[in-house]
């Protein structure tokens, strides 16, 4: 084999990845530096003007705050989930082939019909859910009405979708952990709750970490879901009445498309990459202290 061949056979991946990862990356570098309307025409370089008016627009950081929350009401509980269903799919079960597709069924299904099921479920005046609470005697809850719940439904509909993928990830990890740890844990008089928490997840460290990795970078750019969960009102962009489930990503859609400001969404997407970076380095430095700076 001569020695350029392995340059050759990953070229076709980078060439690639410039064409359509690096390029659009820069090009709406150029674009946040520019007050840019394809409506009117007007493309006026502004410097920094975009990102200075960004720190300072209140209904930006809504869109943040909003994003983190469901990000985390979302991911925590997900991840916890998936890792309890991993450590008990890992035991001898009956039809324990047939759980593990299960799992799998979500990610087939597409994001829209999920949502788009899931805002049925949760409609204040005919959903199933307020049905439920009202054979318990719980007053119906309007789900759009407020930040809490509007957040609580939408991580409904993240984690059913992405729970069994997780835990399928998990799992594949689990096969490779030593059984012989679980039997001398076992000898030694340890609960399975102890053997979960000394064994499982501590040499789980890695993929749990990496799980969360993925997880911070879906989550940060949350778009179909909420939107499709305020399709009915008068623009779905806006995430309710007052905002209350509006994404960064929405936002940013909002401004590109909604009110032709290009330059501006063009800064809002730069500000996204840049908190979606922000957070996988917070969670690299955690894998590395966690793992006493291992590669």
């Amino acid at each position: 084999m001569r020695r350029s061949t392995p340059y050759l056979l990953v070229a076709p991946f980078f060439l690639l990845f410039l064409a359509f990862g690096a390029f659009p990356l820069l090009f709406t570098l150029w674009m946040a530096l520019h007050d840019w309307e394809l409506g009117s025409g007007t493309r006026r370089w502004v410097g920094l003007g975009n990102f200075r008016y960004l720190a300072t627009d209140a209904d930006f950081w809504h869109a943040v705050v909003n994003t983190l929350g469901i990000f985390a009401v979302s991911t925590v509980p997900q991840l916890l989930a998936a890792l309890v269903l991993a450590d008990l799919l890992d035991r001898r079960l009956r039809g324990a082939t047939a759980l593990r597709v299960a799992l799998a069924a979500p990610l087939v299904t597409s994001t829209a019909a999920v949502a788009l099921v899931f805002t049925q479920l949760f409609d204040a005046d005919h959903g199933l859910v307020n049905a439920l609470l009202g054979l318990a005697g719980v007053p119906p809850v309007d789900w759009q009405g407020g930040r809490g719940w509007s957040w609580t439904a939408l991580a409904a509909m993240v984690d059913w979708r992405w729970t069994g993928y997780n835990a399928l990830i998990y799992l594949a990890a689990l096969q490779a952990v030593p059984r012989e740890l679980y039997e001398a844990a076992a000898l030694d008089g340890a609960s399975p709750a102890r053997r979960f928490w000394t064994i499982t997840v501590p040499l789980l460290r890695p993929t749990i970490v990496f799980t969360a990795v993925v997880s911070t970078v879906g989550g940060l750019q949350l778009f179909t879901e909420p939107t499709l969960f305020g399709a009915a009102g008068a623009h779905r962009m806006d995430g309710g009445a007052q905002h209350q489930f509006q994404t960064v990503t929405m936002y940013l859609f909002e401004s590109a498309f909604g009110q032709d400001r290009y330059g501006y969404g063009a800064a809002v997407a730069w500000a996204l990459f840049l908190l979606i970076v922000a957070f996988a380095l917070l969670n690299a430095l955690i894998l590395r202290r966690r793992t006493g700076g291992a590669r």
